[in-house]
Formats: structure tokens, sequence, C-alpha cells
């Protein structure tokens, strides 16, 4: 398959006679795909039942004549100021009780039933207009769920959906009170209509509680997404899809991807690196404009195991945008560099956002492929040059790693609920991880908890939360070597200390006596370099001690095939760990320099160099802000 490239469009912010004049300049540039509608929903129904698709009809017409395949997109993201007269409790509702107003977008309440009707409902209306329309090759539903903090609502319809879900759930209040250790504070329950939404409370809530609600979120996102989906099936035979967001970890996207067709993703290099990434200043200076060089990396893999091999990239920066602390431009060649580490990654289609900058609104200040007033921005050459290399390329396919990283939403959802320690975030655990895998040159695959890997020559899984026997037995049957911790196994499902102890793995003698968590300042270190900082654990047991902290008890420990690891390590330790293991499953590594990212295809290794300057390895020079792809000599 050759990868492709696309555009977000949106007709409805521009004269209708500029539209022909857009759409070959589109496929002129290289671009096969486009995206629209996500956001129109006024324009389709200004008024509730007066539906008006004329306009919407002659832009698919022109978007398709011109040779653009067309991703259609339920509008569900923006209902119109008319929704809220008719559904007036339908806005979500924040953890401060305040409510979630009309002004912007994604303003309404996962649990509402009357606007799941309203989203089934209009989502029926475009499917059987557009559903066996020759030029709409794809479907987005919605946009972004999650962005901006809008997954969990604390407004009356969670509260009355969430009673249900428990319900459901335990069965009876006293399973429920047993469950979430309810005699603790006296905090037990005579019915189910006692409970309230795990907020306001006078000090920290019960922590069953509050994780029982946010897997309770995470499965009002899955039922809203997959109305929808039960909609549009029968009415199209393209592909559905949903474009997320990174690190928005607030519902499992496993779940959400298992109901649709490809998964996508939303990506913002430089954003992210100053908004959504922990950092010392030198490291973001370094990478100022070019994004951090592993941020990109670890959600392209994350989603190809989402959409279970199938995932594009819906949205790519090409320029500076608007909503991050500080919004730099891309140094020259970052954005045909980003494009095609997606492809390297396995992306089929990387869609640039947007076609031209909007001269209003709240994105004015994002930039597109043109200006406002239609002249090329910086970005628009560097798309060309990628379709030109997407060309010369032809068909590329990522190729299976020999790592994996276990990746688990319910696990952030537990440690976001008691970090016990202000330094601890799955996120930062699991993507540190990442990080030294790929300074040690390796391509990572994920896998998520309900996966049956195969052949992989080690898996990782940091921080899981919940550990049981079936799992562990399938995570050893898929590798030679799999390393579990810190804080693997700590908590049952309802968030108790589980009864054989911590972490309970099966045929490893090995038990967490104690657990510290130490401020930034401070680190345990490990004898032979490197430390653990943010969570330490006690050991015991007699599983043999691979790793000893300088005060001599276990850093590691572990017998053929399964280790389990006491602390959040530090760079350092980290890459003696990668090392260590490696070594043990005879998989060979190549240290990368920094900034410089390695990613092997089925046919190419792909060296990518996020650096503003050339970097030499292994004879080789890449160019700063450039991609290297060269055949692979041992296939």
């Amino acid at each position: 398959m050759t990868p492709e490239l696309g555009v977000c469009y949106y007709p409805e912010h521009w004269p209708e006679e500029m539209w022909a004049a857009d759409a070959a300049r589109m496929m002129e540039t290289g671009l096969k795909w486009v995206r629209i509608g996500e956001f129109a929903w006024s324009r389709m129904e200004p008024t509730p039942g007066d539906l008006r698709f004329d306009w919407l009809d002659r832009a698919v017409e022109t978007l398709g004549a011109a040779g653009l395949k067309v991703v259609m997109g339920t509008p569900t993201a923006t209902p119109p100021r008319w929704m809220l007269d008719k559904h007036p409790d339908m806005l979500a509702v924040d953890a401060q009780g305040n409510p979630r107003k009309f002004g912007s977008r994604r303003h309404y309440c996962f649990s509402h039933a009357g606007y799941i009707r309203e989203c089934a409902r209009i989502a029926r209306i475009i499917g059987e207009r557009y559903g066996r329309n020759p030029h709409v090759a794809a479907w987005q539903i919605d946009n972004e769920y999650g962005c901006h903090d809008t997954a969990l609502s604390y407004g009356p319809s969670a509260l009355q959906a969430f009673r249900v879900w428990l319900a459901d759930q335990y069965g009876s209040i006293e399973a429920l009170n047993t469950a979430w250790g309810n005699v603790f504070w006296s905090m037990e329950y005579d019915s189910f209509d006692q409970i309230d939404l795990p907020n306001l409370t006078v000090t920290e809530p019960n922590p069953a509680h509050v994780l029982a609600f946010r897997r309770f979120g995470s499965d009002q996102v899955v039922a809203f997404n997959k109305a929808q989906v039960d909609v549009l099936r029968p009415l199209t035979d393209a592909p559905l899809l949903h474009n997320y967001m990174g690190r928005v970890l607030e519902f499992d996207h496993f779940e959400i991807g298992a109901d649709l067709d490809i998964a996508t993703w939303d990506s913002y290099p430089i954003g992210f690196l100053s908004d959504r990434l922990e950092a010392d200043e030198a490291h973001k200076t370094a990478f100022l404009q070019q994004g951090d060089p592993d941020m990109q990396a670890f959600h392209h893999d994350l989603y190809r195991a989402v959409g279970r091999g199938r995932w594009w990239v819906m949205e790519q920066q090409p320029g500076p945008v608007n909503w991050a602390p500080y919004n730099p431009a891309p140094l020259p060649g970052m954005v045909r560099l980003w494009s095609l580490e997606a492809v390297a990654n396995g992306a089929e289609v990387v869609s640039y956002f947007r076609w031209r900058q909007a001269p209003f609104g709240q994105e004015q200040m994002h930039a597109g492929l043109q200006t406002p007033s239609g002249a090329d921005a910086p970005g628009m050459a560097e798309a060309r040059q990628t379709a030109d290399d997407l060309a010369r390329l032809g068909d590329v396919a990522p190729g299976k790693a020999q790592v994996a990283i276990l990746f688990d939403y319910a696990s952030d959802w537990a440690w976001t609920t008691q970090p016990q320690g202000a330094g601890f975030d799955y996120f930062r655990l699991v993507f540190s991880a990442y990080r030294a895998l790929r300074r040690a040159g390796l391509s990572v695959d994920f896998i998520s908890a309900t996966d049956t890997p195969q052949d992989y020559r080690l898996i990782l899984a940091p921080g899981l939360a919940v550990l049981d026997d079936a799992l562990v037995g399938r995570v050893l049957n898929g590798c030679d070597l799999a390393i579990f911790g810190p804080r693997a196994g700590a908590i049952t499902r309802d968030f108790q200390i589980p009864a054989q102890g911590r972490p309970g793995l099966p045929n490893l003698d090995c038990s967490v006596d104690l657990v510290e968590t130490l401020p930034p300042e401070s680190k345990r270190p490990v004898v032979g370099g490197g430390a653990a900082a943010h969570w330490v654990e006690r050991l015991s047991g007699t599983a043999p001690d691979l790793l000893r902290f300088e005060d001599g008890t276990p850093a590691l420990k572990g017998t053929d095939g399964l280790w389990y690891l006491a602390g959040f390590p530090d760079d350092t330790l980290w890459d003696r760990l990668i090392a260590k293991a490696t070594d043990t499953v005879n998989l060979p590594i190549h240290a990368m320099p920094q900034g410089l990212r390695r990613r092997r295809t089925a046919t190419h290794d792909v060296l990518i160099n996020y650096n503003a300057d050339p970097v030499t390895w292994n004879g080789i020079e890449i160019a700063g802000c450039d991609v290297l792809f060269l055949e692979r000599d041992d296939i």
C-alpha cells in the first residue's frame, strides 16, 4: 500500500466559488483525501428539522469530481445553539459543579440520553444521504473525544446513569459496600440512589468510588460512539474512524477502536512539547521548533495498536498552532519529517490541518497550508515534497517489532485517582520506558491488557495496576522475557490491596513489603549506576536479585522469563535495564545519538533526525530535520 496525504477543509467557511479552485490545488499538491463536515451541524440543520444539505451536496460533488476522496464527519462535537433550547440539561458539568456552557465546542454530557438520540438521528440522516456516495470514502465519528477535559461530567444525567451502571456492575448495594470498603469512615449506603458522584467531598473521596466513576465514564464514551456506529454500519461500506488526541487517557481507546475500522489521531508536535510533556528547559529549548523526538512516534505506535494495524494521522500540524502556551513555527523540513515518520510507523494517510487558515473564530491564529488570503504558507511546499517522496517510495508496510509495551488506560485512571506521590504519573512512566527503547534503536509495538501477544522477544508492563493469572500467562506465553513493575498488581479492580499481596506474579517469589514516594530532588541510587525516582518499593522473596539499590535492597528481581522492577527508573537506569534485558534475549541494540531515532519497516531502516543540525551514525550523515529510508539488508 502506498501511503497518501490529505487535508482538513471547511467549505462552509468559504464562498462557494472558491471550492473548485481549492480542490484543484489540493490535487496539484498531491493530496488525495479531504475531511469535511465535522463542525457544520448549524449549517446542516439551522433550526430543528430544517435540513439543508444542498450546499454539502455541492461541496462533496466538487471535491469528488476533482479526484479527492472525502472523509465525512458527523457533526456531533458541536451541537448548534437550538439544541440547548431543546435539551437544556445536556451540558456537561465540571468537577467543581460549573456547567460547560455554549459558545465553544464539546459542550455535551456523554450520558445525556436525549442528546445521544439527536446524534444518532443526524448520523442516520447524513448516512442515508451520503453512505453510498462514490466520493465519500470514509467516515469520522464526532471529533476528539475527551479534548478540553470533556470525557467526564458531574451533572444530573451522569449521576442518574452512574447509579444504573453501578447496579448493573455490583448487583446489590451490599456487594458494592464490600467491594468499596465502605465500612471505612462509615461510608456505607442503603441503596444505589444514595450514591453521589465523587466530587466536592470534604477531603479525598473513596478511591474505589473514583475508579468506578472513571470506568463508568469510559463506558459512556464507548456507548456514545457505538450509537453512531450502529446507525452508520448498515448505510455505508466505507470505513468508520475517530480522531483521538495525544495524551488524552480518560477513556479506553482500545474499546472505542474495537467498534471502528481505523484509528486516527491529531498530531501537534510543537504544541505537545510545551503543553503535554514533562522535560527540562534544555530539552524543550533544543526541540522548540521540532517537537520531542519520541512523542509523535509513541502515539503512532499506540494508535496502530488501537486500530488493529490500520491507522492515520487525521490532523498533522503544518505551522504554528494557537492553543499551546507558546507557539513557534516548525523549522524548515519538520512538516515533511513528521509526515514521513508517521509513514514509517505504518500510517495509511497523513492529513494536514488545515487547508486554509481561518480568518475568524478561536483558531484564527492556527496556521494551515494556506494563509487566510489564499497565499501558500510555508507548510505547503513541504506537503508537496512529501507527496513526491511517497510516490518514489511506493508501498510502505510496518515491520513487526520485537519489543512491545503493554499499555492500559485503566491503570492511568487508578494512579490519577491515588498517585501517592506528586511525581508519579502512569503516562510518564510508560513514556520513559518507550524513550529508553527508542534510545536503544528499537522499534516498539503496543499491546492491550486483553491482547494475546505472540513472538515478542521482550514485553514491558510498567505500572499495570491490576494483574490476574490469565493476563500474566498471556504475556509470558507471548515473549521470551516480560518485565513487570513498578506498581504492578498493586490493587484489585475495586481499588483494594490484593489478598495475595503485591505484585502477585505467579512463579515469582517476590513481595512488595513497603512503598515510598520521593520528591523530585531525591533519588534512590542503584549499584553500578542509575537510580529510581518518584516511586520506590521494598521487595522481599527468594527470587534472585538482579540489581540492588545502594542501601542493599533489591531494585530488580527475576527468574527465567519474568522480572519485577522495584522503582521508577531514571534514564540511566532505564538504559541499563534495556541493555540487560536485550542481552538476556539476544536482541541486538544500537545506541542512538540524542534526537536521532530509528524505525524498521518491512523493507527499510528509517532514520529520523529531530536535531536542527546534521548527525552522523554508523558512518551515515543525516541532515538536520531530515529523514532517510535505507533499504534493509536482512530481508
